[in-house]
């Protein structure tokens, strides 16, 4: 039996950095990954891939260079699929040899193969071909993500129909592609696939887009779908799948049916924890397979924490790593520079057009009664919006009423993900929208947006004041 401080189930983003948190302060730790790379979903099946294809599909649809400079460079239909993800296997392979580097680096031992509990403080490790091995710890982290939801009646044996994890296997660029689920991942595939000119349904029973957005960014999302020509079908669903000689047909809930080359069912992801033996750790999931833990990532077993997908909302690769980071400090009493994660973080949606957002939306200040005010920059009133062809983008700024507190940023358009970083330091650090009428941005950058939308927000202020009666003498 090979004992150690810690022993970490899962070499995703939570994996990886819970288990380099603890071998930085001189634990012995160990990390056991069933797949045959480091790196987990995140690197190897789902975010980097999507998110290193959506580049590509910008780059070979000519979205970006028509817009900025009227040029057409579309490579059309004899792309392959194999073309596209050159540019990914290029990164995955990179980013795999960035994550065994700090395993490396951590003196972290990792053993290839499928991790079971024997009890709470032993898991047993079983790879084809070699000896089981059996290993002991003081502290154990699971942290196994999650893998995509295949609900019954929807004919995945059928090399048609594809889960988010098999969709990156296409052998050939379909003509027709049905999204059944307009999740994260449904509305980030579907935009890819109809910029490289597929056409493209989305199919969803909600009566709105991604119901977390502020519902102006949801609805600024809804018609840039449109102007890439997707179908959006929302309030719908798919009542029967039906495999026929020259594709897929679906039977829509509303009586008409959809016939399609291929299709992607994004019906969500649930935790990857099936081969784990978990009962014999004393532990209990729910029926999305997730497990409970406290504010410090402890599972019901003390010693066993729990981070990432595993244990349900955000899973996020970023917050992710941070919960696996916090689980440490309090596992083993390490210095309290981190003892819990962030309250305000950023989530972002790889759409094209990308949207990102951290804090209140309109709606949530609505629903909690805070008095509040907006204000909006705008992509085609800016320099470099307008250097960069993204005349829709736009920053929207919720801050509260009178004293003009930040609560909520939201952005679409053109580098949403990297601007929204910008609001949530000034979300963190509880600044007033005067923070960035008194920045000075560089001209001309989308940053400069910030700026325009705190004199909008100034301007909605002072409407506001004007609309208010004066109490009498």
């Amino acid at each position: 039996m090979d004992r150690y401080d810690l022993i970490v189930i899962g070499s995703g983003p939570a994996g990886e950095k819970g288990a380099a948190q603890a071998a930085y302060f001189g634990k012995r730790v160990v990390i056991v990954e069933r797949e045959p790379h480091p790196g987990g979903a995140g690197t190897n099946t789902g975010t980097v891939p999507s998110k290193t294809l959506r580049e590509t599909a910008r780059y070979v649809s000519g979205l970006s260079q028509h817009a900025r400079y009227g040029v057409d460079v579309r490579l059309g239909r004899q792309l392959t699929v194999r073309d596209l993800m050159h540019r990914e296997q290029d990164v995955v392979r990179s980013l795999r040899g960035v994550i065994a580097e700090n395993i490396e680096r951590h003196a972290i031992d990792y053993v290839q193969g499928h991790a079971s509990f024997v009890d709470p403080h032993t898991v047993r490790v079983a790879a084809d071909g070699r000896p089981d091995r059996v290993l002991e710890a003081g502290v154990v982290l699971v942290a196994t993500g999650s893998v995509p939801t295949r609900p019954p009646g929807i004919p995945f044996e059928d090399p048609r129909v594809h889960d988010s994890d098999e969709i990156l296997e296409l052998p050939r660029l379909p003509r027709t592609l049905a999204v059944v689920g307009a999740g994260v991942i449904g509305c980030e595939y579907a935009t890819i696939f109809a910029a490289l000119g597929i056409e493209v349904s989305l199919i969803d029973g909600r009566e709105r887009l991604l119901g977390f957005l502020d519902d102006e960014i949801a609805e600024r999302l809804r018609l840039q779908m449109g102007a890439l020509g997707i179908q959006l079908r929302l309030q719908e669903g798919v009542v029967r799948y039906v495999p026929e000689a020259e594709g897929i047909r679906l039977e829509l809930q509303s009586g008409g049916s959809l016939a399609v080359d291929q299709v992607l069912a994004a019906a969500g992801r649930v935790a990857n924890v099936g081969r784990l033996a978990i009962e014999r750790a004393g532990l209990t999931v729910d029926e999305r397979g997730l497990l409970a833990v406290n504010e410090r990532y402890q599972t019901a077993v003390p010693h066993i924490y729990a981070a990432g997908d595993v244990i349900g909302f955000p899973a996020l690769a970023s917050t992710s790593m941070e919960q696996a980071r916090v689980a440490m400090v309090h596992a083993f009493d390490l210095p309290k520079y981190k003892t819990r994660v962030a309250t305000v973080f950023p989530l972002a949606v790889y759409t094209i057009p990308e949207v990102a957002m951290a804090g209140e939306t309109e709606e949530s200040c609505r629903q909690k009664r805070i008095d509040y005010c907006v204000g909006r920059g705008l992509y085609r009133t800016n320099a470099r919006g307008q250097i960069a062809g993204d005349l829709s983008g736009q920053i929207k700024l919720i801050f509260r009423y009178p004293d003009k507190r930040l609560l909520g940023v939201h952005v679409i358009g053109e580098s949403a993900a990297e601007l929204i970083h910008v609001g949530l330091i000034a979300l963190q650090t509880e600044c007033t929208i005067d923070t960035f009428v008194n920045t000075v941005f560089n001209y001309p950058s989308l940053g400069d947006a910030y700026k325009y939308a705190a004199y909008d927000g100034l301007g909605a202020v002072q409407r506001r004041a004007a609309e208010t009666p004066r109490s009498g003498p």
